[in-house]
This record gives C-alpha cells, structure tokens and sequence, in this order.
C-alpha cells in the first residue's frame, strides 16, 4: 500500500513538473473558424469552416457527436481537447469544447497569408504548432521575434493524409488516423486523417516574444493551437 501511494505521489509530482513546464499560448485573438462538429445536451453543432476544399469541404467530429451521429467505431477526435504529453511532446490543449457551441476553434488560411500570436515573455527550448494542411502541402515561414533578433524558419507542412516519416523528430502527430466529416456531419471518409505537430526548436539563451506563421499560396492551412516548453 505504502508503495502505491509512493507512485501515485511520484505521477503527481512529475505531471506538475511537467504542466510548469510547458506553457499553452493564448491564441484566441487569431482564431477564425470552427472545423469541429461538437455535442452539447443531445445536440450536434455542425462545424462551419472546415479542414479542406477552402473551408467548405469537410469537418472533424468529437467523439460524443460522432456516436451521437450513428456513427459505428469512429474515428473522432477526443472530447477532451487536452492531448497529453507524450515521449516527443509536452501537453497540448486544442480549442474545441463540448460544452462550447459559439466560440472559434482554429486559425484557417487559405492562399497565402500571415497571422501573428505574443507568446509570454520568456526562454523557450521549444515551441510546438498544432497544423493541418490540405489540398496539398503547406511551405511556411515561422519567425521567431526574440527580444534581441528576429530567426525565420522555412518549413514544408505536408498534407494531412500523408503518413509521416517516423524519423524526422520535428514533425509527429498530434491526432492520428482521423475520419472527416461533410456539413450535414454525413462521414465522407473513415480514417488516415492527421492532425500534425510541428516541433521548432528555439533558441534556449534568448526570450521570445513573438511567433509569425507566413504561408505561400499553396494548400489550405489550419493552425490548431501553441505552445512553449520553458528552457
């Protein structure tokens, strides 16, 4: 008994350590569309900008709002938003609630565009973007805006139904294998759909200030959510 309360003392403590260290970037400012189908007191509200063919193509489900659909062994996302840390990332929290029916989700850009977020004045080793591209690959340019100089980053995103090289320790997933859905949440595939995690290493002597996310003019880009591992 002692050594299980010893291990249950020893989870806590690590989790803790880890939620210290891992900031989640506020975002809200940016976001623009809702791709995600949500389920709140026995009612789906339909996702009304999606993750491909410019925004009207198709959508993610949770879980709650798949099954609710009649949908036979899903692949949903989770209906907690919160995707834990891992052994190639820390905690991840997305922007999409059950319990939220009104509120943006995502920062979708199609074509070429920019947005910008200020992250919590601070040393970083790492930032983690949570993106989808569809329609093709993505190349984007992440610009790091240190208090003492500016560091841009080139980066080709690929589409989300690509399967990742396992090797490549700067791109994973963040959520695998997913279906997607039309707008009458009528399923138009039923799987290998990705949401991906781009890993930028950052420079762990500087402070970071602010994250710029520029896109070229091909794919269709969805920015989930952010977030920092403090150096």
């Amino acid at each position: 008994m002692r050594i299980l309360s010893f291990l249950a003392l020893l989870l806590i403590v690590n989790f803790s350590f880890q939620n210290n260290k891992v900031v989640q970037f506020d975002v809200r400012k940016i976001l623009n569309a809702r791709p995600v189908s949500t389920l709140n007191n026995r009612r789906i509200t339909t996702w009304t900008k999606g993750i491909d063919g410019g925004g009207f193509g198709d959508g993610y489900l949770t879980l709650s709002a798949a099954l609710f659909n009649g949908d036979k062994e899903p692949h949903a996302l989770p209906d907690n938003p919160i995707f834990a840390a891992n052994e190639s990332h820390p905690e991840i929290k997305l922007h999409y609630s059950n319990a939220d029916s009104l509120n943006l989700q995502t920062c979708n850009i199609a074509g070429s565009g920019q947005v910008e977020f200020a992250v919590p004045q601070q040393k970083y080793k790492a930032v983690y973007l949570a993106l989808t591209s569809s329609e093709g690959a993505s190349q984007l340019h992440i610009t790091l805006i240190y208090k003492t100089d500016i560091v841009t980053k080139d980066i080709t995103l690929p589409d989300y139904y690509a399967d990742l090289n396992p090797t490549d320790k700067s791109l994973g997933y963040l959520a695998h294998d997913l279906a997607k859905w039309g707008n009458k949440n009528n399923m138009t595939e039923k799987d290998h759909h990705n949401i991906d995690l781009l890993k930028v290493e950052t420079d762990p002597g500087k402070i970071l200030k602010i994250i710029t996310i520029k896109k070229d003019k091909a794919g269709y880009l969805v920015f989930w959510a952010a977030a920092g591992e403090k150096a």
